[in-house]
């Protein structure tokens, strides 16, 4: 998966490239409109065939059956209503993708009801395009291997109506831009065939989510992996490298609602959404930062890792341990019974930091199945409102060397599970505040971690005992920080 996807997205990234321009260029034979040409073949990369029509795109993808590039000429093309542009059983190969990209990137807009439409296709790049259009992009369950990269997305704005739904199995949606929307409806969403299957091996990064102002409580989230019904089926999709500013259409940033997902390496900035493990299990958040916006993590369902995260100063609690109205979610459970609450059990909250926010880790109390059996070890939690950290139903929990501070009260963590000391935090150039040189955090975990976590938050390799929190102290290059609007998008590096 990884190999395969760094090949996509070396290819759709050469959209901002320019194309060589041969005198041998030759028109190409059968159903093509004349004077659509064909660019002699690059190695790794097929034919290369230039439209500057709709009707000539057409003609190239019917006449591409084995992978080659369409460049379209930048300009706007209205896609005529009730024709859109049919990939239906198109595609190349795994290594040779059929890659229809704009000439520069965002240098096509596509007008009209719809633009590409999808069903049995595979192994398909779309990169560079600009979409507009007032109908949900779909691609299909019957659909495999299909990437969207370096695209921007500003569709209509329509009440209730998505931006992209994704059903096939290893999609890839990366380097894109989503933004401007202001009524009901989610950017993004992840979901499967039928009403519980959910698409497998979806790799979403390097994607700018911005500007979403709904006003409602639910029903606009950035991204939305799986919906209830699907909550116990097994996405594996990985959500990475993404940064969210003012998307403030629904208290969930990145939304899950299926299971075995990992969530890393995001930044949340400015924005009323968090990361919430709503429905599934055995979810891994990872070296995510989540700065000055409203809410942190919000956790239900079983066996989730939560390790190396930055949460600081929102003005909500940090992390949220669920309830539940049920203990667990079961195969052939009643319909009506998915969409509830199922609590927390055996979730590991591991060397996070969670500084000034308006809470630090709290367990619900409003349903009537509390937490249980977590383990909430080698965290730094410092704040000056609300509760530093409290669970006040759960049973079986294990707390340890966690360091907590400020003017917050501790809650009702056992005394051995906790040292209440300044953890020395120092405000770095990009607005994170972490631990600095004399920290009573160096080297004080009181937990071998080395079989869940190698490395910090910034990809620093955590050595012997590790530091408590979400930073290792070393001389070591950072390999991550916070994302800026710079490392994401259609332009980005």
């Amino acid at each position: 998966m990884k190999r395969r996807t760094f090949i996509l997205s070396a290819m759709a990234g050469a959209a901002a490239l320019t194309i060589p321009q041969q005198a041998s260029a030759a028109v190409i034979d059968g159903p093509a409109t004349a004077g659509t040409r064909v660019v002699p073949m690059l190695p790794g990369r097929g034919p290369y065939s230039h439209v500057s029509t709709v009707d000539q795109l057409r003609a190239a993808i019917a006449s591409t059956t084995n992978g080659g590039t369409i460049i379209v000429a930048d300009g706007t093309y209205a896609v005529p209503d009730g024709a859109p542009i049919d990939l239906s059983g198109a595609g190349g190969r795994w290594n040779k993708p059929l890659t229809i990209m704009a000439e520069s990137v965002g240098g096509v807009t596509l007008t009209g009801a719809q633009s590409f439409v999808f069903a049995n296709a595979h192994d398909i790049v779309i990169s560079g395009f600009v979409f507009t259009q007032s109908t949900t992009i779909e691609v299909a369950a019957t659909c495999q291997a299909i990437t969207f990269s370096r695209n921007e997305f500003r569709l209509a704005d329509i009440e209730g109506m998505h931006c992209m739904m994704v059903r096939a199995d290893s999609t890839v949606i990366e380097y894109n831009h989503f933004h401007s929307k202001s009524t009901l409806g989610i950017f993004l969403g992840v979901e499967g065939a039928g009403s519980t299957e959910m698409a497998e091996n979806v790799h979403i990064h390097h994607n700018y989510f911005s500007d979403h102002t709904f006003p409602g409580d639910n029903g606009g989230e950035p991204i939305r992996l799986g919906v209830s019904p699907r909550a116990l089926s097994s996405a594996k999709a990985v959500v990475e490298y993404n940064l969210f500013e003012r998307t403030n259409g629904d208290p969930e940033a990145i939304s899950v609602k299926s299971s075995d997902n990992t969530i890393r390496y995001n930044t949340i900035r400015d924005s009323g959404g968090g990361i919430v493990l709503r429905h599934g299990n055995r979810t891994r958040v990872e070296s995510n930062h989540i700065i000055r916006g409203l809410r942190g993590i919000r956790i239900y369902g079983n066996d989730h890792v939560i390790v190396n995260n930055y949460i600081g100063e929102t003005a909500d609690t940090a992390i949220v341990l669920g309830a539940g109205t049920l203990r667990d979610h079961y195969e052939g459970e009643p319909a009506n019974s998915r969409n509830k609450n199922d609590a927390v059990d055996r979730v590991r909250v591991a060397l996070n930091t969670i500084v000034g926010n308006a809470g630090g880790l709290s367990g619900e109390t409003h349903r009537p199945v509390p937490p249980a059996d977590c383990v909430i070890v080698d965290n730094i939690i410092e704040g000056n409102s609300g509760t530093l950290a409290s669970v006040p139903t759960g049973t079986g929990f294990t707390w340890s060397g966690n360091i907590l501070w400020g003017t917050a009260p501790d809650g009702d963590l056992p005394a051995t599970g906790f040292t209440r000391v300044d953890p020395l935090l120092e405000r770095d150039a990009a607005d994170v505040l972490r631990i600095g040189a004399g920290s009573p955090a160096v080297n004080a975990a009181t937990q071998d971690h080395s079989a869940v976590v190698r490395d910090d938050i910034d990809g620093r390799r955590r050595t012997g005992a590790a530091d408590v929190g979400a930073h290792e102290l070393s001389s070591a290059r950072a390999r991550r920080e916070p994302l800026t609007r710079e490392d994401v998008g259609p332009h980005a590096p």
